[in-house]
């Protein structure tokens, strides 16, 4: 049984990297044609969301969004979740749906084959050990809050390498950019992510993917001084929701 049990991680990890890199191929003409300029943007992040589609049902998940707060189209956001799952990206995609946004991401993301290529050009990518990379971070970010997009940031940093941290401490820059930018925060609770499909190779399983898009925090009339506060109830938010999941 428990042979039966690793060869089906095996496989089920093989067509997760199968299921991401194949739509791109397939795809990149049409890909490659919306990354040639900004304004065509919004098309890559249509296109985007079909292959985020195509890999979520494709593993065998299917999801399930509670919303607290609805998004209004043509507004822009500070998108913020827990980070546990390489389906966290994808399933961001699929939330949003009216709201192009750019992803705020680890340089290293761009090295993966194929998907790096247009990750290095459509995202904000930063360096975390260098300074002057997060500088960059806030004028791109800037720039792309500018042409009404919205910033889809982790804050945790990063997932933590051990598992039995239910939420990791957050990193001020997703609540400094939404202060200065006076834009809401959207805190997110990604309930089922690290149980589905953890970075670990020999585990997850196929089901229900649940969301809590919990209600906006304004960010309107704030200054600077407040970040923390704001960065700390944002993530007790996350953090109560995730508690009482697990209690269930």
């Amino acid at each position: 049984m428990k042979i039966l049990k690793y060869a089906f991680w095996i496989v089920w990890r093989i067509w997760f990297y199968l299921l991401v890199i194949i739509p791109i191929i397939v795809l990149f003409p049409i890909l490659f044609l919306t990354i040639l300029s900004e304004k065509t943007y919004p098309q890559f992040f249509f296109l985007a969301r079909f292959w985020a589609k195509i890999i979520l049902y494709g593993m065998g998940f299917y999801y399930k969004v509670d919303f607290e707060q609805k998004l209004e189209k043509g507004k822009s956001y500070m998108l913020v979740a827990n980070h546990t799952s390489m389906l966290d990206i994808m399933l961001m995609l699929l939330v949003v749906k009216k709201n192009p946004f750019v992803f705020v991401g680890k340089k290293e993301l761009a090295k993966i084959p194929v998907f790096g290529f247009f990750f290095k050009r459509v995202c904000i990518m930063v360096d975390r050990s260098s300074s002057k990379s997060r500088f960059k971070v806030f004028e791109l970010a800037q720039k792309r809050l500018e042409q009404g997009l919205s910033i889809c940031i982790f804050p945790e940093g990063g997932v933590p390498d051990d598992e039995n941290i239910v939420l990791d401490e957050f990193k001020d820059g997703a609540f400094r950019l939404a202060i200065e930018h006076q834009i809401p925060i959207v805190p997110m609770t990604f309930i089922d992510n690290k149980k589905r499909f953890p970075f670990r190779f020999f585990s997850g399983t196929t089901g229900r993917m649940r969301v809590k898009v919990h209600s906006f925090i304004e960010t309107s009339g704030l200054t600077l001084e407040k970040r923390q506060e704001v960065k700390l109830k944002t993530r007790a938010i996350i953090l109560k929701e995730l508690e009482s999941t697990i209690k269930q």
